[in-house]
């Protein structure tokens, strides 16, 4: 909550605050975040790259932390005319930020982000990494511990724990070493199998992604992103999807892309959708996409059910969500929930992740 003005604590110093810089490419969602955040039209916000041109400050009392200052920086990834002074000021506010906010697409992982990873390690400051800290959050609310590790050092601190992981998440497109070096037994998942049951719904997923194995040359395929970013040197929705589409199916897959809110009308054309994790859209917009593609005939699966099932680890890692993984041996077989009742109930949906597997 924004607070009261007149209460002591929002007449804080600047200086005093603790300064927290939200950091990111262009249009992943900074200023949506940061207006989300304080409840207000802080930050201007446009499907336009570069709309933030300077820094934006927004001082508020978050409790129970205390009197805080956001830093809304322009895209690190600016590449227009002004971007160079843009750039100028985002860098300085890595000197400036207490705690580094990077605002990510799912399954999308630049030189860009390893650029703010590694400001926050050069000036010893902590970085939180979204989805996938409301996974953590989540864990944490539930009594959970949670152990983070990068994908070279899963093994070794897996057989240095002292006891079983009651459940292993990880990025999909580490999936396969992941699977390999999990145990049978351990439940197993990805972040964007989790957020395909937050945002979505799961069975319809896994049902869309039953659809691979029959598609056929000229197919077309669409592949849906949620936000706008600039495309990089193998990008997940654009490089690495399709590329793993035509060697699963050997076949010629016509693939389009889209991007932010902009939803094709003529979804009868396709005979496949793949959507992104959604972290960008609310439940119900992403309900209303699934319901959509469902009134047109067309299966649609998220990109970590259809990552996983390209590489032959699907049954795996729904292992924590047998009906999910019913639905895949059984495309056929309507849905106990479907995308209307769904659509109707998520507004009301409250207390913890619906993804969440907790022991």
């Amino acid at each position: 909550m924004a607070g009261n003005p007149e209460d002591p604590v929002n007449r804080a110093p600047k200086s005093l605050r603790l300064q927290i810089g939200l950091f990111g490419r262009t249009n992943v969602g900074k200023s949506s975040f940061l207006n989300m955040v304080t409840g207000q039209d802080v930050a201007v916000t446009s499907a336009v790259p570069g709309t933030t041109t300077d820094v934006v400050e927004k001082a508020m009392e978050m409790l129970p932390i205390g009197p805080v200052m956001f830093l809304d920086t322009g895209g690190i990834d600016d590449a227009t005319r002004l971007s160079a002074q843009r750039l100028k000021r985002t860098r300085r506010v890595f000197e400036r930020a207490d705690i580094y906010v990077l605002l990510v697409e799912p399954d999308c992982w630049t030189e860009y982000e390893k650029t703010v990873l590694a400001a926050a390690r050069q000036y010893d400051c902590a970085c939180l990494i979204l989805p996938q800290v409301q996974t953590i959050r989540d864990a944490l609310d539930y009594e959970s511990a949670a152990v983070v590790v990068n994908e070279r050092r899963y093994r070794q601190v897996l057989e240095r724990l002292g006891r079983t992981p009651d459940l292993v998440v990880c990025d999909s497109q580490v999936v396969e070493q992941m699977v390999n070096e999990t145990p049978a037994g351990i439940p197993c998942t990805t972040f964007s199998i989790l957020f395909a049951r937050l945002k979505g719904d799961l069975c319809a997923a896994a049902r869309g992604a039953a659809a691979i194995e029959a598609l056929g040359d000229g197919d077309r395929v669409l592949v849906a992103e949620a936000c706008t970013h600039h495309p990089v040197e193998d990008d997940i929705g654009r490089v690495k999807i399709p590329r793993w589409l035509r060697e699963a199916t050997g076949c010629d897959l016509r693939i389009d892309t889209t991007s932010g809110r902009d939803y094709p009308d003529n979804l009868e054309d396709y005979r496949l959708i793949v959507h992104c994790g959604a972290c960008m859209l609310t439940r119900r917009e992403m309900l209303a996409r699934i319901q959509r593609a469902s009134a047109a005939g067309v299966p649609i699966t998220n990109y970590g059910v259809c990552i996983a099932a390209l590489h032959r680890v699907l049954r795996r890692v729904l292992e924590p969500f047998p009906e999910a993984w019913t639905a895949y041996e059984n495309p056929t077989k309507p849905n106990s929930m479907n995308a209307t009742a769904s659509i109707q109930t998520a507004s009301s949906r409250q207390g913890g992740f619906p993804c969440s597997v907790h022991p």
